[in-house]
């Protein structure tokens, strides 16, 4: 069977990632376990919250290593929410400036809107050759969030002995108020959403398919 694993660093709505996660037939587990999470077919970095928490949280369980070495492996990584935003290069909440991932290049910041969090269901602009997307690029996914990235750039990630090869970005993007942001992110094995596929019904049922169909 598939294996999964929602990766277990005190942020996320987990429990709902895992039943999307085994509703599809996949073998699912919630672990910080280092060995588990770098074996698994695939791995989900889940997210809610401040970026600087989940950055701090996330390198305390070594789970930034986790990332970096399934990254190095060619094995599937998937962000949600902040899960996605910590992917960037750095991200700005309430003035507190953090340090990402940095796979993504680019920064989060706050939405510019008369209202905040952006809550609810949004359609998205999905890129021509999508992955995730493919399908179900006229859908409409759930979001619960005030920060986002508005740019998103290929990081150089030679320093991190990461080699993405010739595949290329794919970027969908929302409209929000004053704001146009990235609401998913495609790079080979490295994906990511801004919105909550675990919550979004058929069409985040049918995202979920086609990245383990990636697998």
């Amino acid at each position: 069977m598939t294996s999964a694993v929602v990766f277990d660093y005190g942020f996320g709505n987990v429990r709902s990632m895992l039943r999307a996660l085994a509703n599809i037939g996949l073998d699912a587990t919630l672990t910080s376990d280092y060995r588990q999470a770098l074996e698994a077919d695939g791995l989900v970095v889940p997210g809610v919250g401040a970026f600087a928490a989940c950055m701090q949280g996330l390198k305390r369980v070594g789970g930034d290593r986790v990332v970096y070495d399934r990254l190095r492996a060619g094995r599937p990584v998937l962000g949600v929410c902040v899960g996605q935003q910590i992917l960037f290069q750095s991200g700005d909440e309430n003035g507190v400036e953090a340090q990402g991932l940095g796979l993504i290049g680019g920064s989060v910041d706050k939405i510019d809107a008369d209202v905040t969090p952006h809550m609810g269901w949004n359609t998205l602009e999905a890129p021509q050759d999508t992955v995730l997307l493919k399908g179900i690029e006229e859908e409409r996914f759930y979001f619960v969030h005030s920060y986002a990235a508005t740019s998103a750039e290929p990081a150089d990630c030679s320093a991190l002995h990461i080699d993405f090869g010739p595949t290329q970005q794919q970027v969908a993007w929302c409209q929000y108020d004053r704001t146009r942001f990235v609401a998913a992110y495609e790079r080979g094995i490295l994906s990511a959403t801004q919105f909550h596929p675990e919550k979004s019904a058929k069409a985040g049922e049918q995202l979920l398919r086609n990245w383990v169909a990636t697998f």
